[in-house]
Formats: structure tokens, sequence, C-alpha cells
């Protein structure tokens, strides 16, 4: 492992990824390949019950981004040492509507995200345990604990733990940095040349709900068509 992504959801992770793929410092871990892939979730809830290996998790990878691994941005740091730290940074406010628009909406919301999500979850054990891992790392952490959390009471939480990595991290080891900086930041920090592409600039924002209901709807169907005689 040589960077630790610590930044929170929300914060241009996708881009981080991309980015960090790029120069080399990859493959990059993100909350896309545990979407891909849900027989993950079993690694990630042994860690939550305080016995991960990191080293069969993290196989094949050199970095890693967004959740799950930025929640457990600590236990990364000691188990290796050498790495690198990345904290992705977001205003509170602006961190606080982008999460209203994808993953609080996801298990808090009223609309066909929210509840076809709620039905797969029904249908599906490995999605069902999807929503709970996401559900226990968010109250967990403070940031949104339930769906009464106030919008204020939210961007205070993630301007806290910015500055909780801040402080947590030495500063020989920590970029702190936004994606809206571009290229040369990262670069000088990796200690690598600047590509001649530009930065990647991938706003997930839109594909959120139209990846979460693609992924609902296939779940549905596959289950329709595994328990034909349900409602015939």
């Amino acid at each position: 492992m040589k960077v630790i992504g610590a930044g929170l959801p929300r914060t241009g992770t996708l881009s981080q990824k991309a980015a960090l793929d790029m120069l080399g410092v990859g493959p990059c871990y993100h909350m896309v390949n545990v979407l891909a892939n849900l027989d993950l979730l079993e690694q990630w809830r042994a860690a939550l019950n305080g016995d991960a290996d990191w080293e069969t998790t993290f196989d094949g990878f050199e970095s890693t981004v967004d959740w799950p691994g930025s929640f457990f941005y600590k236990e990364l740091m000691e188990k290796y040492p050498e790495a690198k730290v990345i904290l992705g940074t977001r205003d509170g406010d602006s961190w606080v509507r982008s999460m209203h628009a994808t993953i609080r909406n996801l298990f808090y919301g009223e609309d066909v995200v929210t509840h076809l999500s709620y039905a797969r979850g029904q249908v599906d054990p490995k999605w069902q345990m999807f929503i709970d891992t996401m559900l226990e790392m968010w109250d967990r952490s403070g940031l949104m604990k339930d769906g009464n959390v106030t919008a204020e009471e939210m961007s205070s939480a993630c301007e806290r733990y910015q500055e909780e990595v801040q402080e947590t991290v030495p500063s020989d080891r920590l970029l702190v940095w936004s994606v809206r900086e571009g290229w040369e930041p990262l670069c000088e920090f990796l200690e690598v040349p600047v590509p001649d592409e530009p930065f990647p600039r991938l706003n997930d924002t839109a594909e959120f709900a139209d990846r979460l209901i693609d992924g609902s709807l296939a779940g549905l169907n596959a289950w329709r068509q595994a328990n034909p005689q349900v409602g015939g």
C-alpha cells in the first residue's frame, strides 16, 4: 500500500481514484469495487468487528480512497507505515448538498432510489448487508447517525472530521488537497511527474442514482426469474 486516502465519500474520490491510477499508484480501491462485488462485504464486516485482514483485502491494490477504506485510515496507517496519506477536502456545506443528493437519500430519502434499494434488500441478502454495513459505518463515524441529523450538524461534523485527520496524521506524511487543485500538489507530494493529460474530473453525482437504480432493478429481476411462482 503506497497511498491511503483519508477523505470522506463525496469529496471527489472517483476523480482521486482515476488520478492515482493514471499516476501509476494503482490499482486504487474504491467503493465501486465493493458495489461490483458484494462478496467483498464479508471482509469489511470482519474489519468492523476488529478482525481485519488487510493483506487479503488489498491484495493487488497499491492505494485506496473513499469508504470503506478511508473509514479505517488510522488502522491502515499503522499497518502500512511507509504509505502516504491524502486527505481529500470539501467545504462542509457543499459536502452536505452532495450527500443529500446521493448517499443520505439512499438511506433516508423518499424517492425511487430509496424504495428500489429497500425492495432489493428484501430479496437480496448481500445488498441488505451492504446497507447495514454502510449505516453502521455512518453511525460509528458520527457524521450521519440517523435520518434526523440536520444539514448544519452534518456540515459541522464534516469540518471536524477533516480537522481530526490533520491532527492525527504527521504533517510530513499528509497531503491536504482538493481535486479542484489538480495535478501539481498531488504529483509533488507523490514525487511523480505531472501527466500531459488533463486531471480527471469525474462528477458521479448524476450517475449515482442511475447506478443504484440499475443495480436494484437487475437484482429484483434476477430474484423474480429465480422465483417465478411468487405472485403467479
